[in-house]
């Protein structure tokens, strides 16, 4: 992973694979085996994977917002060692886009 990044500052992938899932569809509830909550984390999250197997320093930053209102996060990956790079563009971000008054609707 680290002589692929050698050619690249940041990755930038979509977080998730899907908008967020409503509460508890992939939580460790009784009766719901190791393999097959497995199965569905990593249906739901495959774009995460490369950065918790290999160590990469990553974050997801809350730049689109769904049909429904809720935001969808965008993830960029940089190189080993390189938090810095990545705070340093989610203060870039952040400036030119604004979240914090993108917040979801809290329903009842």
């Amino acid at each position: 992973m680290a002589q692929f990044m050698a050619h690249y500052d940041v990755i930038l992938s979509p977080t998730l694979a899907a908008p967020p899932l409503k509460l508890g569809q992939i939580n460790l509830t009784p009766g719901v085996d190791l393999p097959t909550w497995g199965a569905r984390a990593a249906t739901f999250s495959p774009y995460t994977q490369i950065a918790n197997m290999t160590g990469q320093p990553s974050m997801s930053l809350p730049l689109a917002m769904s049909k429904a209102g809720l935001p969808i996060g965008i993830m960029f990956t940089g190189r080993y060692g390189e938090e810095a790079l990545l705070y340093r563009l989610a203060g870039q971000l952040e400036a030119a886009a604004p979240w914090a008054a993108r917040k979801p609707k809290i329903s009842g």
